[in-house]
């Protein structure tokens, strides 16, 4: 049940460093939000306990935020290890507090500790206790060892 009448938005042809054309991207200055629902927009519930699912808490301002990236025209994918068995209570749950979203990808492995591969760019950030606007920071980071 994602916000109808709004679409997501067209990509753009990319190439690599040779040349050589490669999947298409977003456009400058727009981001593939990649949002978990448990514990990151509200209560923690397990899907064990599915029947909870409907009645979550979300958490503070979170809606709003969310919802100021979609209005700026970014994208908005909810990553859920949700199975997909409880797409509709968690779309209408999502409809129901009020979040605007493109997308809803169910069945993300679970146990946390995600280390993401891709050829792509990505940005992790843990969601720790608010959601608010990005800030910039220097961090240490694992990469892969290109002198081997």
């Amino acid at each position: 049940m994602p916000i109808t009448g709004l679409t997501m938005v067209d990509l753009v042809e990319a190439v690599d460093e040779r040349g050589v054309i490669v999947s298409p991207i977003l456009p400058e200055n727009c981001k593939n939000y990649l949002i978990d629902i448990d514990g990151t927009i509200c209560e923690d519930i397990p899907n064990e306990e599915p029947e909870r699912m409907a009645t979550a808490k979300v958490f503070e301002n979170v809606a709003d935020q969310i919802n100021k990236w979609y209005d700026e025209g970014h994208q908005i994918c909810f990553f859920t290890a949700r199975a997909e068995e409880h797409r509709e209570v968690t779309e209408k749950w999502l409809a129901e507090n009020g979040f605007k979203w493109h997308s809803c990808l169910f069945g993300k492995p679970r146990g946390g500790n995600y280390h993401w591969i891709d050829n792509h760019i990505v940005r992790a950030t843990r969601f720790r206790t608010k959601m608010t606007e990005f800030i910039t920071k220097k961090v240490e980071i694992e990469v892969f060892d290109d002198e081997n």
